[in-house]
């Protein structure tokens, strides 16, 4: 097996814009889908909940409805869009995803909002997955993982302009304000399908050889091990919707505002920084690193903010958003380490089905994530802070020996060589 490394990729961008034509439509159709998701998921919940009158707790079961559906539809339709052509099915699961959200329009009971979110969770996420396949075939010379980071930072930008226009929805807190948001995020869907046209045909995988398992992922043991750790690493990624501010309210004396100046500290840093401390992930072993290191700032973030429990106003504020700026380094270094594990162990011409797998890992920890923070972060309170701060570490560092293995088991799963 011969392990490639490009010592002079190309330049990425000119300007703030990607270089290649290919990238640019890419960057382009994501910032308008963003933005679309981002009114939207700033005025669903209090539609649904005091427009429509539906309890909070069913609201909530509803989405988790959609994010199990996302999670088992992801694998089977990466693998359609292996063997179909990626740029085919990810139109069409983004068009399908916008038609099915129109729905949100007339749900007015638990059971149409299940059904609404299930099915467009499986599109949504399926796309999702597709469109991770279609970067790592396009984004050639060394770039996916960069490209990958600066699509964080462009939906960062997107989700916080969408987040605008939702919060106009909110002022004025008139039915037809919330719905007309939910029409934009369906067209943004559609206008984003119609973007992605303009991406060249990428050919489909081979025909499968005589006796070869069709979802190959599945039995890619080293790929599995390593999706699981960065799964259970990708578990801190919740805390900043969910334990911060629980934390903020339930354990200190710092004003509630403080969870807008802590989401502005992460937003703000990703959309700056992302791409530059992605830079260092350039091939599997060197992505592993980033991961077991971005560890050791994350612990180190949710000491500072297991700190600020019991003290006073000002000292609190200072460990919290001290704690939350740490932690985001370590979020933006430790993403660029798990997109060039979930990349650059993956076959060549089954990106999709290997993305749509690691996209599952990262879907499981939503579902596993938000009961364990609660116990661990709030219930248990400083020490539960460091417990999953460990765990977190601890899943950083094994994905260094579970990365050497799997990258010595790539020939027989057809990764020859790999540039990042």
């Amino acid at each position: 097996m011969t392990v490639v490394q490009d010592p002079a990729p190309a330049k990425l961008t000119r300007r703030g814009v990607p270089v290649d034509p290919n990238l640019r439509t890419l960057a382009v159709a994501t910032l308008v889908n963003t933005a679309g998701n981002g009114a939207m998921m700033t005025t669903f919940a209090l539609y649904f909940t005091h427009a429509v009158g539906i309890p909070a707790t069913q609201v909530g079961l509803a989405l988790s409805v959609g994010a199990v559906a996302g999670m088992l539809g992801q694998v089977p339709l990466g693998h359609l869009a292996d063997t179909r052509g990626p740029r085919e099915v990810l139109c069409a699961l983004t068009a399908l995803a916008g038609v099915v959200s129109v729905g949100l329009m007339v749900t007015h009971n638990i059971w149409l909002l299940c059904a609404v979110l299930g099915v467009q969770a499986v599109f949504d996420r399926g796309a999702s997955a597709v469109r991770s396949g279609l970067i790592a075939r396009l984004a050639e010379g060394g770039q996916a993982v960069a490209f990958k980071a600066y699509l964080r930072a462009v939906t960062n930008v997107g989700i916080s302009f969408g987040a605008l226009l939702g919060g106009v929805a909110l002022a004025i807190d008139q039915t037809w304000a919330y719905l007309s948001v939910f029409g934009l995020d369906a067209l943004t869907f559609v206008a984003t399908a119609f973007a992605l046209r303009l991406l060249p045909h990428v050919e489909p995988a081979p025909p499968r050889e005589e006796g070869a398992p069709r979802l190959q992922v599945l039995r890619d043991t080293p790929y599995v091990v390593v999706s699981v750790l960065t799964g259970i690493f990708a578990i801190h990624f919740l805390v900043m919707e969910l334990a911060i501010p629980l934390w903020i309210a339930t354990r200190t004396t710092a004003p509630h505002s403080l969870v807008a100046v802590v989401l502005l500290v992460n937003t703000v840093s990703v959309a700056l920084f992302q791409v530059r401390l992605s830079r260092g992930a350039t091939t599997v072993l060197t992505s592993s690193r980033a991961l077991a290191r971005a560890g050791f700032w994350i612990l180190g973030g949710f000491a500072l903010i297991a700190a600020s429990g019991g003290r006073d106003a000002w000292a609190a504020v200072v460990l919290v958003v001290g704690g939350a700026g740490v932690h985001v380094v370590g979020e933006m270094v430790g993403s660029g380490g798990q997109w060039g594990l979930q990349m650059g162990l993956a076959p060549r011409d089954r990106q999709g089905q290997y993305q749509g797998f690691a996209g599952m890992s990262f879907s499981l920890s939503g579902i596993v994530g938000p009961p364990l923070i609660a116990l661990l972060c709030i219930e248990w309170g400083q020490p539960g802070w460091l417990v999953l701060g460990g765990v977190i570490l601890v899943a950083g560092l094994l994905s260094v020996p579970a990365s050497a293995w799997a990258l010595r088991t790539r020939e027989q799963y057809g990764v020859l060589d790999y540039t990042g």
